[in-house]
């Protein structure tokens, strides 16, 4: 049987949102991020991260700068015996992007790319994976591409969201759910 996964946000789940982060020094952990990795990881679901980073396209930071901080963000992850199977990220934007990264990609959320990637990689059962994000276009992105639960962190959700969205009003919240799921 294929494994499944926890499709984590970044900016907003992992961390909170505090506008293109790219460095150590301005990561703040949304409290509850480790409760709900360590949920995951005993339900034996693999930890991926899919995120948006269009502040590398608009030459904001580079890719190294956002590997480092990544490869740092894993090592927390991994301290605290939940180590992050994959981080998929998109670097592109429609209009904003500069040179290379001014495209359209399915990669971008709410498209399916790198959800389907990842899947790809890791061998992943789609179907009976989760997804957490704070944006309509995360749960959009989770839909598209066939995981089976989708849930949307937001106080208050507005506009329409795809059938079977999950609305909690906190990531310690989605933790609490994960833990007493199963």
């Amino acid at each position: 049987m294929a494994p499944a996964a926890l499709f984590l946000d970044r900016d907003g789940i992992v961390n909170e949102d505090r506008g293109y982060v790219h460095r150590r020094e301005d990561v703040a952990w949304v409290p509850g991020i480790f409760d709900l990795a360590a949920a995951a990881t005993r339900q034996d679901l693999r930890l991926v991260v899919v995120t948006n980073q269009s502040g590398i396209g608009r030459g904001l930071y580079t890719e190294a700068e956002f590997h480092m901080l990544m490869a740092w963000m894993a090592a927390e992850f991994a301290a605290r015996g939940t180590p992050l199977a994959r981080i998929e990220f998109c670097p592109d934007h429609p209009t904003e992007g500069i040179g290379r990264y001014r495209r359209e990609s399915d990669r971008r959320k709410p498209g399916p790319g790198m959800i389907h990637d990842a899947a790809a990689a890791l061998g992943l059962d789609l179907a009976g994976s989760l997804l957490i994000g704070d944006s309509p276009r995360d749960v959009e992105a989770g839909h598209r591409a066939g995981v089976g639960t989708n849930l949307l962190v937001s106080a208050a959700a507005k506009g329409p969201l795809p059938p079977g969205t999950l609305v909690l009003p906190s990531v310690r919240a989605a933790a609490a759910w994960l833990a007493g799921r199963r």
